[in-house]
């Protein structure tokens, strides 16, 4: 690890860690390992989760070849791993010219049956970015967020997972090519258990309706 970035402080900027890890690549394996299954809540780990989540917005080309790894951590016990590689999927999207979501769309839709709400929600929320960069993908994406009733989340989770799933739904609207579908999903959570669900589907209705 570069002698230079002390990751077990939390003051340490991870912006800065980002950058310099941009040339050392014993310090991007460090930042890899760090948000691995086997970490544990620390310092560490957040330095590590908040520069590669910096690192994949802003200088995506390092981390795209690390994709399957990012994937693989979709498919780990460790929910931080899980919330971590899906904002590094999303923006890594921003320069996938090859089909590397397309080919992961099982393994990231996966995601929204969760156990870990806070998973499946961010999952949802970041369709939105990952159907901005990858077009000819959107009506999937789509149909793939309609599909929510079928994972096993309890009522009251499977609402709040919905609520993030509008919020989605919001910037894809105008251009979907099922904006029907679309109108019934969200006019059927009018009556869903989750207050916040039920604010932004009234707010959706009375932007697109």
């Amino acid at each position: 690890m570069s002698s230079f970035v002390d990751l077990d402080n939390k003051l340490t900027p991870t912006d800065r860690i980002a950058e310099l890890a941009i040339d050392d690549s014993d310090l991007l394996k460090e930042l890899l390992n760090g948000v691995g299954p086997q970490s544990q809540k620390s310092a560490r780990r957040e330095n590590c989760s908040q520069a590669l989540m910096y690192m994949a917005e802003t200088w995506p080309e390092i981390l795209l070849p690390h994709w399957d790894y990012f994937i693989q951590l979709c498919k780990s016990s460790n929910g931080s791993s899980k919330y971590v590689a899906v904002y590094v999927l999303a923006s890594l999207t921003k320069i996938d010219s090859t089909g590397f979501f397309k080919n992961s769309l099982n393994d990231y839709f996966a995601l929204l049956d969760d156990e870990s709400v806070m998973v499946a929600s961010h999952a949802a929320l970041n369709t939105a970015k990952i159907a901005g960069n990858c077009p000819a993908l959107s009506t999937e994406i789509v149909r793939r967020l309609l599909q929510i009733d079928q994972t096993h989340h309890d009522p009251g989770h499977l609402a709040l997972v919905k609520a993030y799933i509008i919020e989605a739904l919001d910037a894809l609207y105008p251009s979907s090519a099922i904006q029907v579908e679309i109108m019934e999903f969200v006019k059927a959570q009018l009556q869903a258990p989750s207050p916040k669900t039920m604010k932004l589907a009234k707010a959706f209705l009375k932007k697109w309706q």
